[in-house]
């Protein structure tokens, strides 16, 4: 049973080729019925079964079974793009999810896997088998190679991938060095939304959002996949700081905070040209020129027919029904929104799924949303194009308007926060626990957190179709810290040792213009660094804290896993939570960016009673690291208090920060300064301000100086060091 677990994610290894081709590095084969070939391999399956498994290193026979119906997944073409936002995708998706649950064992999953693998569009096949093997309780075991492995086309210059055919092709595997994927190579320095292209564009971003969604599916037929806990406010409290992290970013490159997309008529400034080619579409990812407004949507061959008045319909009474802190029924009886359990309440009602309170009635303004804008260069379907960015939870994180419709989302989900009762003493005050200070060690300077950019290696061999087998490494450019640790200072005056949640925020001191954040406007800039319990005993106690341990953050082995990185036996308990692990914001963008003079920002700690926020269960074997955007597995979130507290709601009665701190609460000032320099990810060197490579090399060699501009023209040419070692 084990292989055959196994097995399954031989169907994530160039998802395009037939499973019937070599698999792995194992050359492993599915040896499939005769009647599982399609059509137009059923004359030679003979032959094709002789051709592949004549030199494979192992062959898979699969079990002949009685096959459910499948004619619903196979309306979506094998080559069109697919979008979790659609709602007919979305019930396909579904439809398919069902039928990989109600597989009778792992085999039989294997055996259906290698039908629709073969018909099923490569896309929604690699999604919705993703989920069975998250939900179903014989798969958990399995690690899911990172979606950026699979359809690495989703991430990346196309460019690269035509000179990755190029070295598969010429280099012997095991002499092939990395491609430079160039930076910011989506629009010039003349667009100023590019100085944050970096956030935007980043692959390991986009695979988180992208795995939240897998992690958070909209439809299946059991609920139990879908109704996780606390659902709707982590939708909400998720983006709410990526949208705050995406403001700093921008307050850091001198631009304003992102203008909300809230008038449904008016044109959308921005422009966006993704420069991505879709590898199964065969179709460049279309563009939204500057200037683009979303118009009513009439594309029969997504069954889609909706006007942009709807939107606003559900928008206005998603709005009324904040105002009356209570959402309608389907029976008519209104359910109030409780300060415990609204934001979730209205969190399921944002981003429709089927445990939507009312679906019919307060609609798919979330992903409707994002489905107008992605339709917008072609509402009609007369230029046969397919949906834009945004329509792909893989690359909607890449356009600017992502930031913009979500920072409306998020104003809507705070005018119900504006309702809630401010918090009090009784909440925010954990007697007899004072926090003196607190302050960042470590990258030379006290108080200073460093960055720099960064550069390290993924590899598209598992997604290059129909080309030579090996490894294809890219190196990609993106933001990294120097790692430090928190050091608190906390005095407990009670009798005996207590239990403390830690829970620690950054945030700016000053808006665009030089002038302080007003507390309420502060707050909303809050951006969560790390959440943990901690001893504190009688007396004064000093506590440390790595920043790489932050409850929000994923290493980055873990946002791009390499499969021999995953335990050997999908029976253990490190092996069950591997794929879950997955989800969690890449560690590397931690930390703002910063500015070269250092920019200014507030570090704040508070420590709250632990026995008044613990959730009672079992977190042994769990992966809770990265719980804060993720929740755990299985599990109850980690945390009774709201997502965000205590920053969440309003308080009236602070203008600024210093009047909203209690005695377990401290602050200080610190700056965020950045270098522009790059490092080699494991290398000591960096490539300087001039662009010139200055590292020892991995062979140990004396240092080279090496034109970085040209290995971008020619990134895979190779230098040779003195002994004759390939460098690049």
């Amino acid at each position: 049973m084990s292989d055959a677990k196994n097995n399954l994610l031989l169907f994530f290894d160039r998802p395009s080729e037939p499973c019937f081709m070599q698999k792995g590095e194992e050359n492993a084969v599915f040896e499939i019925p005769d009647n599982y070939y399609p059509e137009k391999y059923q004359r030679v399956s003979n032959a094709i079964g002789n051709r592949f498994g004549s030199d494979a290193g192992r062959m898979i026979p699969i079990r002949n079974i009685a096959l459910p119906n499948l004619d619903l997944p196979m309306e979506l073409p094998y080559n069109e793009q697919f979008s979790l936002f659609v709602p007919k995708h979305r019930k396909l998706a579904g439809r398919l999810i069902d039928i990989f649950m109600g597989m009778r064992d792992v085999e039989d999953l294997q055996s259906v896997c290698s039908y629709c693998q073969l018909r099923i569009n490569p896309y929604m096949f690699n999604y919705c088998l993703s989920v069975a093997i998250l939900h179903r309780p014989d798969t958990k075991g399995l690690s899911i190679p990172t979606f950026a492995e699979s359809f690495p086309d989703k991430f990346m210059d196309p460019k690269v991938f035509r000179q990755a055919r190029e070295v598969s092709s010429v280099v012997p595997s095991g002499a092939r060095m990395p491609i430079v994927i160039p930076s910011n190579y989506t629009a010039s320095d003349t667009e100023p939304e590019q100085r944050v292209a970096y956030f935007r564009e980043d692959i390991g971003i986009n695979l988180h959002h992208w795995h939240w969604h897998l992690v958070y599916p909209f439809d299946a037929a059991d609920r139990a996949i879908v109704n996780k806990d606390r659902r709707g406010e982590l939708f909400y409290y998720m983006h709410q700081q990526i949208i705050a992290r995406y403001n700093v970013e921008r307050m850091c490159n001198n631009l304003s905070r992102v203008r909300r997309y809230n008038n449904f008529r008016a044109a959308i400034e921005e422009g966006y040209f993704p420069k991505l080619d879709s590898t199964v579409a065969s179709r460049a990812w279309p563009p939204r020129f500057a200037g683009t407004t979303i118009r009513d949507l009439d594309r029969p061959v997504d069954q889609i027919r909706s006007d942009v008045s709807e939107l606003e319909t559900w928008r206005d009474r998603f709005l009324q029904a904040i105002e009356n802190m209570s959402v309608m029924l389907p029976n008519g009886r209104q359910l109030p929104l409780d300060e415990e359990t609204g934001i979730d309440v209205l969190g399921n009602l944002m981003e429709s799924s089927i445990i939507s309170r009312n679906r019919p009635y307060y609609g798919d303004l979330h992903n409707m949303g994002h489905v107008f804008i992605s339709y917008s260069h072609d509402p009609d379907h007369r230029h046969l194009e397919q949906f834009g960015v945004m329509g792909d939870s893989a690359t909607a994180m890449r356009d600017p308007v992502f930031y913009r419709w979500h920072a409306y989302i998020d104003d809507i989900f705070h005018l119900y926060k504006y309702k809630l009762t401010p918090y009090g003493n009784d909440r925010l005050d954990f007697p007899n626990i004072r926090v003196s200070s607190v302050s960042i060690e470590g990258g030379g300077t006290p108080n200073t957190l460093n960055t720099l950019w960064e550069q390290s290696t993924v590899d598209l061999g598992r997604g290059m179709d129909f080309t030579p087998r090996g490894s294809v490494l890219a190196r990609f450019t993106h933001l990294q810290h120097d790692e430090y640790n928190y050091v608190i200072e906390v005095n407990n005056t009670g009798g005996g040792s207590v239990m403390g949640m830690f829970r620690i925020f950054i945030a700016p001191t000053v808006d665009e213009s030089g002038k302080p954040l007003s507390f309420d406007e502060q707050r909303k800039l809050m951006i969560e660094l790390d959440k943990f319990s901690q001893g504190v005993k009688p007396g004064n106690n000093t506590i440390r804290r790595k920043s790489i341990d932050s409850s929000v953050t994923i290493p980055y082995e873990r946002t791009f896993r390499n499969q021999a990185d995953r335990p050997a036996d999908p029976g253990t308990a490190g092996a069950a939570e591997f794929d879950f692990c997955g989800c969690g914001w890449p560690h590397h963008m931690l930390v703002p960016k910063g500015t070269t003079q250092g920019y200014p920002m507030v570090l704040f700690v508070m420590v709250s009673n632990w026995n008044d926020d613990r959730v009672e269960q079992d977190l042994v074997g769990s992966c809770n690291d990265a719980a804060s955007y993720c929740g755990i597995r299985d599990r109850k979130y980690p945390d009774r208090r709201a997502m965000g507290f205590p920053f969440d709601r309003p308080a009236p009665a602070a203008t600024t920060l210093s009047d909203f701190l209690r005695p377990n609460m401290a602050v200080r000032d610190c700056i965020v300064r950045f270098t522009d320099r790059t490092r080699q990810r494991g290398q000591q060197g960096y490539i300087d301000s001039n662009r010139r490579q200055r590292s020892t090399e991995p062979c140990g060699c004396p240092s080279v100086n090496v034109d970085i501009d040209a290995l971008i023209r020619k990134p895979y040419y190779y230098i040779p060091c003195k002994h004759k070692h390939h460098i690049f």
